[in-house]
């Protein structure tokens, strides 16, 4: 039986493959993305489908990792006044690294890239002290991390999911 772990690394496999959607689908994804919460009536409406099919389709995006439907909130508001962006820089392989940060309950957004900084990590935080004992005594704590610099958050201007689909 597969893990949540297995799950989401199957979910992540299958979107580096590139997922291939059809116009339909494209369609559903932009409505939720307008609305997570719009019925599947209403989306049936648009893209001019029943609510089953409507359903199934949302249901097997889900599945495959091709979206997700959250509830996306202001740290500020639900008491996390404290947020940064921390560039790594770390050594050898880099997909532990990623891996372990990914883990961090504090952590909710993980890339790892080119250029100046090997991996980015968006932390969300209690206070400037929960993010210098996050920094300080577990970032830093694993094994590869080379030397980290941190970008504190002073006021969110935009943020958005709705880019659409291509």
């Amino acid at each position: 039986m597969a893990t949540p772990k297995d799950k989401a690394a199957n979910r992540r496999n299958n979107n580096e493959r590139g997922t291939t959607l059809d116009d339909v689908s494209k369609a559903i994804i932009e409505e939720l993305q307008q609305d997570g919460r719009r019925p599947y009536s209403a989306i049936g409406k648009a893209v001019g489908l029943s609510d089953a099919a409507v359903r199934q389709r949302v249901l097997r995006l889900l599945d495959g990792g091709v979206m997700q439907i959250v509830a996306v909130t202001n740290p500020l508001e639900v008491g996390f006044p404290r947020q940064a962006m921390i560039g790594v820089t770390a050594e050898g392989n880099l997909e532990p690294v990623a891996d372990a940060l990914a883990e961090m309950d504090e952590i909710d957004y993980v890339v790892i890239t080119a250029g100046g900084f090997d991996l980015l990590a968006e932390v969300v935080c209690e206070s400037d002290e929960h993010l210098l004992e996050v920094l300080s005594n577990r970032i830093r704590a694993i094994p590869g991390v080379l030397s980290t610099e941190s970008f504190v958050y002073l006021r969110l201007r935009k943020q958005t999911y709705a880019w659409g689909v291509r």
